[in-house]
């Protein structure tokens, strides 16, 4: 997720703690050729994610730390972002070989020029939620109207445009509200329904103490709009690639396999081995308290497995539905997100469908058996 510059100070902290994972990882230079690299060495590749080390990409940091990458004959750079690096646009730049990024975010950029593909879709399902009050009357999107409605912008207000459109609601008719990237505005109460992620905002609150009896603040305490049982639900964390490159580079093609191997690879790891993934990503430099960490693992999983086409494989329904969504959407100042549907070269599961079928009974690529554990959250996520 992008962020406010006024927190780009703890961005750099954070940075600064992942330093040396890093720099375990390899080059901090986009990488090219094949995946052995030859003569045994390590192809230098970078995956630019969209947000800093945390576990919603606890896949990545697993696959580095348990030898995945290595094993396909890659030599993994993971850049963090602090809100200061757009990931698409790192990779539309040459800044990086691979990126991490919303769909609905690299459509934008699609309409207005870049080439990128979406190679494998992580997150199967939306993870953002709209959260107000229990008695606030708030139950639906159809209840958004006249009321202030929290959004952190940057590209992540669109799914709630999306749904507004989908029951007939004008954005004006709503008083959209920027909020950080936390839930300190909605506690203040000033804001009526605050936008939250599973795996990170909605924990914050789980973890914060009610004022009037000094236990912390329950589920039903609220009322929870998943953007996922809505018309406006959108697809979210997807790797991209360089479009011009994959149809040009025959090397990069067999890199883009090798390291969607891998990334599956790290990502039924994540799933097996929840508490583990967790620690991985607390070492990779990420500022979460350990309770906290372990919600995210588990809630992320939730949003990948179970994946009956395999993970990563780009649903073709859900994507019509990000785009319809994406196409209706506009905001407050009356602007679309995108006017035309996307080129076809906008998704392609190629990569991903011979990344498993290479990968066979390796891995259990669809986690039809996954059932997600129980977290208990601490105040503070400590």
């Amino acid at each position: 997720m992008t962020i406010r510059f006024r927190r780009l100070v703890a961005a750099g902290a954070a940075l600064v703690a992942s330093s040396s994972f890093l720099a375990a990882c390899g080059s901090d230079d986009a990488g090219s050729g094949s995946a052995d690299g030859g003569d045994g060495d390590l192809t230098p590749v970078t995956l630019q994610l969209q947000w800093l080390p945390q576990a919603q990409f606890a896949g990545y940091y697993a696959a580095v730390d348990q030898g995945f990458f290595a094993d396909e004959g890659l030599d993994v750079t993971i850049v963090p972002s602090g809100g200061d690096i757009v990931p698409q646009d790192a990779l539309a730049n040459g800044d990086a070989d691979f990126a991490i990024a919303w769909v609905p975010k690299v459509l934008g950029s699609i309409e207005q020029g870049a080439n990128l593909t979406d190679v494998a879709q992580i997150f199967q399902r939306s993870g953002t939620l709209q959260v107000s009050w229990a008695d606030s009357g708030i139950e639906s999107v159809a209840d958004f109207e006249g009321k202030k409605i929290g959004s952190w912008g940057f590209g992540n207000e669109w799914e709630i445009f999306a749904a507004m459109a989908a029951e007939g609601l004008d954005s004006t008719t709503v008083d959209i509200v920027t909020q950080d990237f936390n839930m300190n505005a909605f506690l203040q109460g000033d804001i009526d329904a605050a936008q939250a992620m599973t795996y990170n905002e909605y924990a914050q609150l789980l973890e914060t103490p009610d004022p009037d009896t000094g236990e912390l603040y329950q589920p039903d305490d609220f009322n929870v709009i998943s953007y996922a049982d809505t018309s406006g639900g959108m697809l979210q964390d997807a790797i991209w690639a360089d479009t011009d490159r994959l149809e040009s580079d025959e090397d990069y093609a067999d890199t883009t396999v090798a390291f969607l191997k891998a990334v599956v690879k790290g990502w039924a790891f994540a799933r097996d081995n929840v508490q583990e993934a967790a620690d991985i990503t607390v070492a990779a430099g990420s500022s979460w308290g350990p309770s906290h960490e372990l919600w995210m693992a588990n809630e992320t999983n939730k949003l990948i497995w179970p994946s009956p086409d395999g993970i990563g494989v780009i649903d073709e329904g859900a994507w019509d539905q990000t785009v319809e969504g994406a196409m209706a959407a506009v905001n407050e100042q009356g602007q679309n997100l995108i006017t035309a549907e996307p080129p076809a070269t906008a998704y392609d599961n190629t990569y991903i469908e011979q990344a498993l079928e290479e990968l066979g009974d390796e891995v259990d690529t669809t986690g039809d058996d996954y059932a997600p554990m129980d977290v208990e959250l601490t105040e503070g996520g400590a």
